[in-house]
């Protein structure tokens, strides 16, 4: 199902302001919804004369570092790499060996921005080993975890941490492990078939400066695929629903968890493990820009609504990829608003949850517990004033343990009396009581007034 005439228009209306605004010879956009490309467009000249857009392909950049964090995250999920362990384990004595597979992944690992030696992006790459012999007298720039420093540098070792797991190229690792299975058959190493050129636009006279496609090598995982709008409109489906083949969408929502951020940014943005989160949307965006010379690019998805933006331009300017796209999203979401996943009733109720549901107090502040629904009954969502959820709850393995809110992980535990009804609640030291503050139920501190 495409978008209407009308949204498809406005959407178009925001590529054209790009392109003229950001001195671009041609922005090419796709917006993603439930899974498949509802709306695509160009504005410019075409990159390719007489070929879909939508099917020619332009480097992306730093998107790339999120397929390596794919790649990492199916080792961990798989136990042949610890998140927290040193990538000296796999790498062995190499420098920042130190530093967590955790802190690399979201740029908090306190390395340089960027490798030793000439402007990475534009000349011919390094094997591995002369990398990291190149800075094996340079400083960390922070101490690990300090606080946030983006890392071209960080992606190079975890790169080479996923071929010597898997004893192959890392190219050959993104390809088979990640592309194949996703079906993204027009992205790849170097350009294949229709490529657009990637130019520099003169500030002054305004002229095309073409720029170089250098072969990075070592430093590829950082920033070296070519793609298109289709692939990457795949890519962002793959981003809201995960795939059982690559990641389930479990991991896509624990690469989600913010890690680090910066200061300056007033809570705008945040790094997941290998993702960019901004804030907009229906709360938080999940993706990256990407930019080499020449080319600029962005992917982003609002996970909640299940829709998604892609945006790729060749050329480099000020232009921002990711601010049109999260433009485009608000686009489509004023257009044509997302429809919430129908309620449907509860079939089956968890035996965990009999005699937990219904009115309970903390102190003197009550919250009601309720199924939210569903066929295998759901999970407990608790909502306090106004009916504002504060917690959620889910049954697992005969224990019901917290997935939302302030007791995330906890185990609520339900104390029962003799005769098996329930006398209180308690989580992480929250007792929960049927009155406020139950003269029957033990108060810690003893209760107000006694």
């Amino acid at each position: 199902m495409n978008v209407a005439d009308s949204t498809g228009r406005r959407l178009l209306v925001h590529l054209a302001r790009a392109q003229a605004g950001g001195r671009l010879p041609s922005v090419t956009a796709g917006v993603v919804r439930d899974g498949a490309l509802v709306w695509s467009g160009t504005y410019g000249t075409p990159p390719v004369p007489d070929h879909d857009p939508a099917d020619v392909q332009h480097r992306i950049g730093s998107i790339t570092k999120t397929l390596t964090a794919v790649l990492v995250l199916q080792l961990v999920r798989d136990g042949r790499v610890d998140l927290d362990a040193p990538v000296s384990v796999v790498l062995g004595e190499v420098p920042y060996g130190d530093r967590s597979v955790r802190s690399l992944l979201a740029h908090a690992s306190g390395i340089g921005a960027e490798p030793a030696g000439e402007w990475w992006e534009r000349t011919d790459g390094v094997s591995f080993g002369e990398l990291a012999a190149a800075h094996a007298p340079a400083p960390a720039v922070t101490s690990p975890g300090s606080r946030f420093h983006y890392s071209n540098l960080g992606y190079a070792l975890l790169g080479e941490l996923v071929a010597r797991v898997h004893g192959r190229p890392w190219a050959e690792c993104v390809s088979a492990f990640a592309l194949e299975p996703l079906g993204m058959t027009r992205t790849s190493y170097l350009p294949t078939g229709p490529a657009a050129s990637g130019w520099s636009v003169d500030p002054y006279t305004r002229e095309l400066v073409p720029e170089p496609a250098t072969d990075t090598r070592a430093m590829a995982p950082a920033g070296q695929l070519w793609s298109t709008a289709a692939d990457l409109a795949t890519y962002a489906a793959f981003l809201v629903d995960g795939h059982a083949d690559v990641l389930d969408a479990s991991w896509l929502t624990t690469a989600s968890v913010p890690q680090a951020g910066s200061a300056g940014d007033a809570l705008a943005s945040a790094h997941g493990l290998g993702f960019q989160l901004l804030r907009g949307g229906s709360g938080t965006l999940l993706g990256h820009g990407g930019s080499m010379p020449g080319f600029l690019a962005s992917c982003f998805v609002d996970r909640e609504r299940r829709t998604g933006a892609v945006v790729m331009a060749p050329a480099t300017t000020g232009f921002s990829p990711s601010d049109l796209a999260r433009v485009l999203l608000e686009e489509l979401e004023g257009c044509e608003p997302t429809l919430p996943q129908p309620w449907v009733p509860t079939t089956a109720v968890p035996p965990e949850v009999d005699g937990v549901l219904g009115v309970w107090h903390w102190g003197n502040t009550p919250f009601v517990l309720a199924l939210a629904g569903g066929p295998g009954g759901g999970e407990v969502v608790a909502t306090g004033a106004g009916g504002a959820e504060k917690w959620r709850f889910a049954a697992v393995d005969g224990r019901i343990v917290g997935t939302r809110g302030y007791h995330h992980g906890e185990e609520l535990h339900v104390v029962r009396r003799p005769d098996g009804s329930v006398s209180h609640l308690e989580v992480a030291t929250f007792v929960l009581t049927r009155t406020p503050y139950d003269p029957d139920v033990p108060a810690p501190g003893g209760r107000p007034g006694r």
